[in-house]
């Protein structure tokens, strides 16, 4: 049986796919981005198997915006020069180091995509003086110094050029096209990861497609968003109140949208700042449907993995986050790491679904109750025993509900059907279904207090 929390993943990346690119578990971060490219799709699903995921299914999308080259910074005294081009895969922070010198098809170099972590084989400036960087989109081109010393003095040992980049983007109209593409994926799955920073407009259209998927598809599925970055500059402060401004038109329980954002060291071992959105679908898939992300001793992110929440100062707007329907990260002191605050979803106000922990169940309850409701499609009716009848079909229906009420995942239901339906002229059989969640406890209140020794002992 495949765990709970199967997912689909929707990001950019310049791998080319008709189907869903299937991620598993067991693979490490070599071969996810074998499969994916050097992408914002394969950054993602390496932080949901690094925490939990295993089986993700990955729609890649050519972005319509594409990713952009920053200005070159050269630190060293050789008289060449090196300049960047093309259209990045991904945010890549390039370190280019002369490790041999010369001039072109002579000088030697190591260049780096992730700030220095790791380098490449040496190779010679070529002839031609341009180098593509594999799998990145990104062409260096190598322009020789000029007089009498050039063809020894070009690039010197510990001349350094160093840019960055931004990544490719997914348009809103890309990402509801791609949500078209899974409305009749035949594999079942829970989620829907949106890989990328995302505004309050993409909100409001995830979730009128999410109504789509459910209602016309009947695929029930909660949708993970990641919030936008705060602008340069702008304080914790002005970005939650913009968050919590922007997240008011939507309401909607099967949306979340993750605010949270950190310094995350990555299974490949870089460091960057992440939205933690990859992190949050990979606690998915290890928990329970009925489970909080946020249960603190089996859930936390290690003070070794998570650097620090950012941007700096968010901690103390994170409370207003939570509240208003962010999920959000928070460290407790006395606890080593990071901890989902709340799984909280875009619910309206008074839902009886605030917590991503109800959706996951409500949409289990649905898929698993129509599943079995499948099976009786077609069937006869004692015209004579219409209620009876009707009643044998839904012991059929609530047979798997029992099995979840055993696993623990609700604590009862029970599958009813409304009495004196006109089933010869309607041709259908209408069912009630109700049931009862788990609890869970979400603060602890300790009262402590001396008491006199003769109190204690009686």
């Amino acid at each position: 049986m495949r765990p709970q929390g199967a997912a689909v993943k929707i990001g950019a990346s310049s791998v080319v796919s008709d189907t869903p690119v299937v991620i598993k578990g067991t693979m490490d971060a070599k071969k996810i981005k074998e499969l994916l490219g050097l992408s914002p799709l394969s950054d993602a699903a390496m932080d949901s198997v690094a925490n939990g995921s295993s089986r993700i299914l990955c729609i890649p999308v050519a972005a319509s915006t594409g990713g952009t080259v920053g200005t070159v910074s050269k630190t060293g005294t050789g008289t060449g020069s090196c300049a960047a081009s093309g259209a990045p895969y991904n945010i890549f922070s390039v370190i280019v180091k002369i490790t041999g010198k010369g001039s072109l098809n002579s000088a030697l170099f190591q260049v780096s995509v992730d700030g220095g972590y790791s380098f490449s084989d040496e190779l010679t400036i070529p002839l031609s003086g341009t180098y593509e960087i594999p799998s990145t989109g990104i062409t260096l081109t190598f322009t020789a110094g000029t007089g009498e010393n050039a063809e020894t003095d070009s690039f010197l040992i510990g001349d350094t050029y160093s840019f960055s980049t931004t990544a490719p983007a997914m348009t809103n109209a890309d990402v509801i096209a791609a949500i078209a593409k899974i409305r009749n994926l035949a594999e079942t799955f829970e989620l829907v990861h949106i890989v990328g920073e995302s505004t309050a407009d993409l909100w409001a259209a995830v979730a009128a497609e999410q109504l789509t998927l459910q209602n016309t598809y009947h695929k029930p599925e909660l949708f993970v968003l990641e919030a936008y970055a705060p602008n340069q500059n702008e304080t914790a402060e002005a970005y939650a109140a913009r968050l919590i401004a922007d997240r008011k038109n939507v309401k909607n329980y099967n949306i979340q949208v993750v605010s949270a954002r950190s310094l995350y060291v990555r299974m490949d071992g870089t460091t960057r700042e992440v939205n933690n959105a990859g992190i949050v679908c990979g606690l998915y898939a290890a928990a329970k449907p009925q489970q909080s992300i946020g249960q603190t001793n089996a859930f936390g992110i290690s003070s070794g993995k998570m650097l620090g929440l950012r941007p700096a100062g968010i901690e103390d707007c994170i409370s207003d986050l939570d509240e208003a329907g962010f999920l959000t990260f928070r460290r407790y002191d006395g606890l080593d790491g990071y901890f989902v605050t709340n799984a909280r979803v875009m619910c309206p106000d008074g839902s009886d679904y605030p917590y991503a922990e109800d959706v996951r169940i409500l949409n289990k309850i649905i898929r698993k109750g129509r599943a079995e409701a499948l099976k009786q499609l077609q069937s006869g009716v004692d015209l004579e025993d219409v209620d009876g009848d009707l009643a044998a079909k839904a012991a059929f229906i609530q047979t798997p509900l029992d099995e979840m009420v055993r696993q623990k995942e609700i604590s009862a239901v029970t599958v009813t059907v409304p009495p004196d339906q006109d089933v010869q002229k309607t041709e259908a059989m209408q069912v009630k279904v109700r049931y009862v969640s788990r609890g869970i406890v979400r603060e602890i209140d300790i009262d402590v207090g001396q008491t006199t020794a003769a109190a204690s002992a009686s």
